[in-house]
Parts: structure tokens; sequence; C-alpha cells
């Protein structure tokens, strides 16, 4: 097997790990010790500040090692930041059915995130040693990749209900719950016996959502760069900043109507730059150039489209119907 060729340093990595575990404990420990609604405005800032610091990290390496590694992590970014906003829409589904308040969303994202890091560290050093040995799994990506870009633009219309799935039904028979809050705790005690909250429940949907996001946009940026520093850092900045951005954008999410078409361009675009590797090679510069063309076409078309629909107006009840009567939570 050949040696995995890489930019970072024993030094460079232990630095960015200390560095993440800081901006997390500050996260948590200082910013949203008590639990709160994330705001518009908190969620925009907290957005700024992890963009800002993606974009600056990118220019150190763009600096310290020129271009390639530059673009490669742009472009790595830029493709794992659009596709993790996939998550958001499963997200407030998530959130919606399990009628979890806006309070306790942030605590629930927070360790949900957390998990994902470790899962992703080790699919993404999984993948670059399994690349790096057969090289004929790149073909297997990239047609993965096109499929699930195809099934992707197929059901963009259709409702997620993930908490009818096989997972929370398995949950639900194995981990004994509660459908009663206990403030922002994720287990409780009723009559001796310590069970689940909704909150648990929420956490182990978030983190199952993320694995099974995490098969599309880890593969996807290896059509960028193998380079597991590359992979690691950029999906890290995208994942850090995936909590601001859902608060940011989850009461607009029906705004964005051909987003998922968006998505699916690029998926079907890095599938077959993988697939082709061997026959047609693009820059760094072009691939990254086509995935915002991609995303910001999509998203241009969807603001158009919502500034010229007309808001929906309730149908005025029949004469003799009867109105519903409305119970106060």
């Amino acid at each position: 097997m050949d040696s995995i060729q890489t930019i970072g340093s024993p030094l460079m990595w232990g630095g960015f790990i200390a560095f993440v575990f800081a901006m997390l404990a500050l996260d948590l420990g200082v910013f949203h010790r008590k639990a709160h609604a994330i705001s518009f405005k908190e969620a925009g800032a907290w957005s700024a500040v992890w963009v800002s610091l993606a974009l600056t990290f990118n220019a150190v390496l763009w600096w310290r090692y020129g271009s390639g590694p530059g673009m490669e992590f742009l472009t790595g970014y830029l493709i794992e930041k659009s596709l993790s906003v996939d998550n958001i829409f499963v997200f407030v589904v998530i959130f919606s059915a399990l009628k979890i308040p806006a309070l306790y969303q942030h605590r629930v994202l927070f360790w949900g995130i957390l998990s994902a890091l470790v899962l992703r560290a080790a699919m993404i050093f999984a993948g670059v040693a399994m690349l790096e040995r057969f090289h004929w799994l790149i073909y297997v990506f990239g047609a993965f990749l096109i499929l699930t870009g195809v099934k992707l633009f197929i059901q963009r219309n259709a409702e997620e209900h993930p908490e009818d799935g096989w997972l929370m039904r398995t949950a639900r028979r194995v981990i004994p719950s509660t459908p009663k809050f206990d403030g922002q705790h994720f287990l409780t005690v009723e009559n001796g016996r310590k069970l689940a909250t909704p909150l648990l429940m929420a956490l182990l949907l978030v983190e199952a959502s993320d694995v099974l996001f995490a098969l599309d946009s880890i593969p996807a940026i290896f059509a960028v760069t193998r380079d597991p520093f590359i992979v690691f850092t950029s999906n890290i900045f995208a994942i850090l900043g995936l909590r601001s951005l859902f608060f940011l954008m989850a009461g607009a999410m029906e705004k964005f109507t051909y987003l998922k078409v968006g998505l699916s361009g690029v998926l079907i675009f890095v599938g077959a730059k993988m697939a082709l590797v061997d026959v047609v090679h693009l820059s760094p510069a072009v691939s990254l150039g086509v995935i915002a063309l991609v995303l910001g076409s999509s998203i241009v078309a969807s603001l158009v489209k919502a500034r010229h629909t007309p808001p929906h107006e309730p149908q005025a009840p029949a004469p003799d119907a009867k109105l519903p009567s409305v119970t106060k939570a």
C-alpha cells in the first residue's frame, strides 16, 4: 500500500483538534451554558463566526502550502457546507415531529454534532485507506454518488418522516422512554425507573441522520482531494457551523424550493468526476466554479420564485361548516 500523502503534520493535527474542543467548550460552557431559544440574530452572528474561521484557516493553508491545497479545502468546504443543508431539512422534521421546544434544540444538536465529529473522523480515515489500497473503489463511490443525486432529485418533494422509521421504532422497543420532558435532561426517573425523554430520542435520530448523510458527503469530497487533513478539516468546519445554520435557516426552509435540485446536481457532478477520474481531469478551480454555479443558481431561482409566489391564504369555511376547536398548549 502506498503511503498516504498529506500536508498535515502531527503538530497540525493536534493543534486543530485542540482548537475544535476549545471552541466546543466555549460554546457549551460559556455562551450556551443556560438553555435558551436561539434568536435569528444570534444564529446569524455565530454563522458569521464559523464561516470566518473556516475562511481564515483556508487563507493560512493557501499562504503556507500554495493554491493547490488552498483550492482543495475551499472546494471541499463548499461541498460539505452545501450538503449539510440537507441535514437541516431532516432536523426540522425531527424537532417538529417530536415536539422538541426551541429552548432545548441547541443542546440536542450540540451533542449530536459532537458524536458526529468522532464518527466522521473514523469514516474519513477508513475511506482514505481503502482508496489508497483499492483504486477501483473510486468508481464505486462515483456511481453511488450519481445514484444518490438522481434519487434526491426524484424524491425532492417527498415528505420526511424519520420519527416513524425503523430506527425510532426499534429504539422505543429497546429503550424505556416517556413522552414527558424533564427540563434539558436526556434521562429522567418515573416511579423508580430511569427513562429516556424525547430529547434522547431526538438525539438518536439526529446522530443516525448525520451518519446517513456522511455516506454521501465524505465520498463527495474524495472527488476533490484524498489528503485526510484537508478532508477532515473541511468536514469539521462545515459540521461546526451546522447548528447556527440550522437556527438561521429553519424558519425559511420552505423558501428554498430548488435547493434540493442544486444539491442533487452537486452529487451527480462530483460522482461523475470520480467515475471518470482516469479519463477526464478537472482542476480544483473548475470544480469549485461548477459547484458554486449549480448551488448559486438553485438558491437564486428559489428566492425569485418565493418573491413572486403570493402568500397562501386560508380558504373561508363553508357557511354550515363547524369551526375546529382550539386547544391551548
